[in-house]
């Protein structure tokens, strides 16, 4: 009997099992290759520093600042350097103002005969001016004169304007401003031809045969012309109505159909509004701004309905 151990494992079967096994094996990792350097923040958090994210904000997109987005061109400017640059356009249109008035003091006694024999009864039947205080002639020919000097000067201030703001714009808001300033403007100039040609002449007409067989009107040079130029500057800023209307609708504020539904409110602010800001004892001017209002107000909803808007 032997004393040599026993070993019953068979030395060939895991050498043949080894050796039967075809099948192809992974290459091994190469650990000489490099890796990507990792970076942490200090939390834990890593970062591929081969593989950098885009800069924030983005300077080919526009800027993003606090939460905010900025249109592209804004640019941080010190107080007062936007002061410095408001006070100059400002100037500008100053100046385009000044030399419009300057120019019409040449013609303004002309100017005056001219509206003075236009808005009260034709057929010789105006009556003459009257000048009850020593500057009062002088005094008109400056308002009218001014007339002159802001129709100059509007175009110029929508211009300045625009340049001042144009920064802090988007496209599509430069393209709204520009299509509604001078439609804006062309309203202002529609209101003011409008007051000229049918409002004023009414409004004189019954103020002459008002006081017809019981008193003579003597009419004031200057108190005439305060209640012209009060008028007409009223009338051009009643005609932006379909203007703010629209711009309204487009911006989602509101709808036609919630302002159909609102319309006797919006009667009521117009006569309000009217009665205010046209110093008429008699009451005709103010009855003739808003009857002017409500048949803009109306007349833009009925061009919206006929649309489809």
């Amino acid at each position: 009997m032997s004393d040599e151990p026993v070993d019953d494992r068979d030395p060939e079967g895991p050498t043949e099992s080894r050796d039967s096994s075809d099948e192809p094996q992974p290459p091994l990792a190469d650990t000489n290759a490099e890796s990507p350097v990792l970076e942490t923040d200090g939390e834990g958090v890593a970062s591929d520093h081969h593989s950098p994210e885009p800069t924030y904000p983005d300077p080919d997109s526009d800027d993003d600042l606090g939460g905010v987005s900025t249109p592209p061109g804004d640019e941080e400017m010190p107080l007062a350097d936007h002061i410095e640059e408001m006070v100059l356009r400002l100037a500008v249109v100053l100046l385009f103002g000044a030399g419009g008035t300057a120019i019409g003091l040449l013609w303004a006694s002309q100017a005056i005969e001219f509206v003075w024999f236009s808005v009260f009864p034709s057929g010789g039947n105006a009556p003459p001016p009257h000048v009850y205080q020593p500057l009062e002639l002088w005094l008109t020919r400056i308002k009218v004169a001014s007339l002159l000097g802001i129709m100059v000067a509007l175009p110029a201030f929508v211009y300045e304007c625009y340049l001042f703001m144009r920064p802090g714009l988007y496209p599509n808001e430069r393209k709204y401003y520009l299509a509604a300033v001078p439609t804006s403007v062309v309203l202002g100039a529609i209101g003011m031809l409008f007051s000229y040609v049918l409002v004023l002449p009414i409004l004189f007409q019954y103020f002459t045969y008002y006081a017809e067989g019981s008193a003579i009107v003597a009419y004031a040079l200057g108190e005439t012309f305060n209640l012209v130029i009060t008028l007409m500057g009223f009338l051009a800023i009643v005609f932006q109505i379909p203007l703010f209307i629209m711009l309204a609708i487009m911006m989602g504020v509101t709808t036609r159909r919630w302002l159909a539904q609102k319309r006797l409110y919006f009667w009521a602010a117009f006569a309000g509004l009217a009665f205010m800001f046209t110093l008429d004892p008699t009451g005709m001017a103010p009855i003739l701004v808003a009857v002017t209002m409500i048949l803009l107000f109306e007349g833009t909803l009925f061009v919206l309905k006929w649309v489809g808007r």
